[in-house]
C-alpha cells in the first residue's frame, strides 16, 4: 500500500485537453521525448507508448508526483521510460539528446523564461519539435475567475509568474524566439475542465488544487466559512448532473529548435 499523499487528479481535470495535446505531440516510434513538468506522468507514459523504439524522460520538481508516475509506469510495464526530479530551468540535460520536447501546463511558472527555454533548447537536436499546452488569458478561463470570485475574501496573491504568464501569443513568441526556436504557431483549445462527478467531490478537489485550503486557513473562522459557502454554491451551479465542469481556453504552442542554418552567425 502506497503512503503517497492524496494528490489532485490533473489527469481527470484535463482529459479533454490531453486528447488535443497528444494529437499535436505526434510522437514517432523512434523519438526520444523530453516531458517538462510531467507531474504524475500521463503525458510521459503516452509518449513512451508511442515511441516504441525510442524513449521518454519525464522531469518534475515534485517528488510525490514522480513517485506516483514511477508506480503507474511500472504497472503498465513500460521499460523505455524514466523520470528525474529536477528544475528544468537550470538542470544540465545531456546536449542535443531529444527529438521532441513536450509540456502539458508545465512551463508557465519559469522565473526567467528565456533562460529556461534556452536551457531546454540545448537538450534538443537541431530542428527538434517543441509542443506546449498553456492557458490563455485568465478572463477566458472560467475555472480561474469563478473560483477566485468565490474565494474573494481569501488573500489570493500572485508572486512571480502565474498560470497565465504564456497567455499572450506575442509575448510567448518573443520568449521562444529569443531562446532559439522558430516556426512558432498557436492553436486554440476550447474545452472544459473537470473537477469531479458531483459538487461534493469537486469541493474536496478544489481545496486540494493549488492549496486553496491553505488560503482559507489564513482567514478567521467566520470568513473562511463564508468563502466555503460561496465555493459550494459556485460548484453547485456548474454541476451538470454528469460532472462539474468549468469553461476554459488554452493554446497548443508548437515550435522547432533552430537548425545550424537558422542560427545567427
Amino acid at each position: 500500500m502506497s503512503d503517497l499523499p492524496d494528490l489532485f487528479d490533473y489527469d481527470a481535470e484535463l482529459r479533454l485537453h490531453n486528447e488535443h495535446f497528444r494529437a499535436a505531440a505526434r510522437v514517432g516510434s523512434r523519438d526520444r521525448v523530453l516531458d517538462i513538468g510531467c507531474g504524475t506522468g500521463q503525458s510521459t507514459r503516452e509518449a513512451a507508448q508511442a515511441a516504441v523504439d525510442g524513449s521518454a524522460v519525464g522531469v518534475d520538481v515534485s517528488a510525490p508526483m514522480l513517485e506516483r508516475a514511477r508506480l503507474l509506469s511500472a504497472e503498465q510495464g513500460l521499460t523505455n521510460i524514466s523520470y528525474q526530479q529536477a528544475d528544468a530551468q537550470v538542470h544540465r540535460f545531456p546536449p542535443t539528446s531529444f527529438d521532441v520536447c513536450i509540456s502539458r501546463f508545465g512551463t508557465m511558472f519559469f522565473t526567467e523564461p528565456v533562460a529556461a527555454f534556452t536551457n531546454i533548447g540545448r537538450a534538443l537536436r537541431p530542428a527538434a519539435r517543441l509542443v506546449l499546452l498553456v492557458w490563455q488569458e485568465r478572463d477566458r478561463n472560467e475555472w480561474a475567475t469563478e473560483i477566485r470570485r468565490a474565494l474573494a475574501a481569501a488573500p489570493v496573491t500572485s508572486r512571480g509568474p502565474d498560470a497565465f504568464s504564456l497567455a499572450d501569443p506575442a509575448v510567448t513568441e518573443g520568449i521562444l524566439t529569443a531562446a532559439g526556436f522558430t516556426e512558432i504557431s498557436f492553436a486554440d483549445v476550447h474545452e472544459p475542465v473537470y473537477y469531479g462527478p458531483d459538487s461534493a467531490a469537486a469541493f474536496d478537489a478544489v481545496l486540494r488544487l493549488l492549496k486553496f485550503g491553505d488560503l482559507l486557513a489564513d482567514l478567521g473562522a467566520a470568513a473562511a466559512e463564508q468563502a466555503r459557502t460561496r465555493l459550494r454554491s459556485t460548484l453547485d451551479a456548474h454541476d451538470s448532473g454528469g460532472g462539474v465542469y468549468f469553461d476554459s481556453r488554452a493554446w497548443i504552442v508548437t515550435a522547432r529548435r533552430v537548425t545550424l542554418g537558422d542560427a545567427a552567425p
